[in-house]
Formats: C-alpha cells, sequence, structure tokens
C-alpha cells in the first residue's frame, strides 16, 4: 500500500526546497528556491523518528553538504537513506556515519551512459542489495522518460521502463524516482509515470514530484495499485508549504498500519 515518505533535500550546508530543473553549477543565477530553513537538518530527522515516517532520504545537492547529511543521520541512525555524489569510494563511509542505504544516481552513469561495472562496485562497498537504492529520476521526452543525472541536468540513454526496472532490481532493494520536470512546482504529479511505475516495479519504489494536496496520497494508491510511494517537498507544512499538513501525511501512514 502506498505510504507517505520524508526528505530532508540539502543544498549549501542548509535544508532547502528548489524547483528541481533549475539547479545547475553552470547558471547558479538561474536557481529557483521555495523554501530556506533556519532550522537543522537534524530537526527533520527527528521529526520523521518521532512519528515513524520510514524510509525517509536526505539528499546532498552539491557541495558543502557532507556535515547537514552526517547531523541527520546521528539524529536518527540507520533510519534514513542518503543520496547526491554517492560513489563506490564512499558508499561504506555513509553507512558507517548511520545511513540505513545509500541512493545512487551520477556515477553510475559515466559520459550518460549505465555502467555496470560500477554499480556492481557499489553492491560491493556496502555488502548487499538491501542497502542500496538506485535513483531512476527522469525527464520526460516524447511520452518516454529518460534517466537524468548531475541534478537532472543531463539525460541519459537509459529508459525508465519496464525493461530497465526488472534489470537494475536484481542490484537493488528500492528505486527512488524524482519527475525532474515537475519538482518543486506543486502543480501536479506526473501520473502517467506514477502509473506506469505501479505496473512495472517489482520492488518497493518512492515517487517525487509536484505532490500538492493530501488527495495525492490516495490518487497515487490507486494509480500505482499501492506499488508506489510518496514525498511530498514544497507543498508540505514543514517545508514552508500551505497545501499539505504534515500531520495528515503521518495520519494517513497510521490508517495503513
Amino acid at each position: 500500500m502506498t505510504k507517505f515518505r520524508g526528505c530532508i533535500d540539502i543544498h549549501s550546508g542548509v535544508v532547502k526546497q528548489i524547483v528541481g530543473g533549475t539547479l545547475s553549477d553552470n547558471s547558479p543565477s538561474e536557481l529557483k528556491t521555495n523554501f530556506t530553513s533556519s532550522l537543522p537538518s537534524s530537526h527533520f530527522a527527528e521529526l520523521y523518528r518521532c512519528h515513524n515516517v520510514t524510509g525517509c532520504h536526505v539528499i546532498k545537492l552539491g557541495p558543502g553538504c557532507d556535515a547537514a547529511a552526517e547531523e541527520a543521520l546521528a539524529a536518527w541512525p540507520s533510519g534514513l537513506q542518503i543520496g547526491g555524489g554517492i560513489t563506490d569510494a564512499n558508499a561504506k563511509a555513509w553507512i558507517e556515519k548511520g545511513a540505513e542505504k545509500v541512493i545512487i544516481t551520477s556515477f553510475l552513469f559515466p559520459g550518460a551512459k549505465l555502467s555496470m561495472e560500477r554499480l556492481e562496485k557499489v553492491l560491493e562497498q556496502v555488502g548487499g542489495k538491501e542497502r542500496l537504492v538506485i535513483d531512476l529520476s527522469c525527464r520526460r521526452r516524447g511520452g518516454r522518460w529518460w534517466v537524468s543525472m548531475d541534478r537532472w541536468q543531463t539525460v541519459t540513454d537509459v529508459e525508465v521502463n519496464k525493461e530497465t526496472l526488472d534489470r537494475l532490481s536484481e542490484y537493488c532493494s528500492e528505486f527512488l524516482v524524482h519527475a525532474a520536470d515537475v519538482e518543486g512546482l506543486c502543480r501536479g504529479i506526473d501520473k502517467d509515470l506514477v502509473k506506469a511505475l505501479g505496473e512495472w516495479a517489482t520492488i518497493p519504489v518512492t515517487y517525487a514530484g509536484g505532490a500538492y494536496s493530501i488527495d495525492d496520497l490516495k490518487t497515487v494508491e490507486e494509480l500505482s495499485g499501492g506499488k508506489v510511494d510518496l514525498t511530498y517537498g514544497s507543498a508540505l507544512d514543514i517545508f514552508g508549504g500551505d497545501k499539505v499538513k504534515f500531520e495528515d501525511c503521518v495520519a494517513w501512514n497510521k490508517s495503513k498500519a
């Protein structure tokens, strides 16, 4: 069944909510920020822990985020997933720092092409697929979805489809899928993608992007047959939003327990 999963997005060392498609090293002036928190990352980790919102992810959006990420992990040891700049050289270290799982994207796509060799190296470092989440965040092109890397600025040659999910599910325990084209806009989820993920996935999937109503949880559950979980970002009141209350998300999860 579909449940609410939390996120802690960190940019320049602080918790933020941004419009995903505007994040770029080449054009920093174009970055659109919806929310910047005055509270530390540990505050949100403790909030999720207190309300037993499991499977939450911490995403490091660029440099200068390690300290804040470590603070979040310390607040809920073995309770949070960590992503952003994960490679075979640091994956094990993040597990040792308290991450339940590591999330990996860009490292898997040198030259925007999937490297199974790199995937196997990361898998070896973390000690098995139960510690690994593969991020298949994507952009839509002509009614199809293509994995995007480097903070969603580079579109790879890997299509998000049943074949890809079946192949990669042998190496990980979950998928994380941001719909980058609608991420941070609060204008609605990509319903076609959610429905497709529900049809294709054989392991847990978390979808993020565009959710702006508590009713989106019911919509995702119906579209995916309960196979896809949902993350709220900019719409959520704990991130400055006025559309979705955190307490209502917690209540949803409790109703599904």
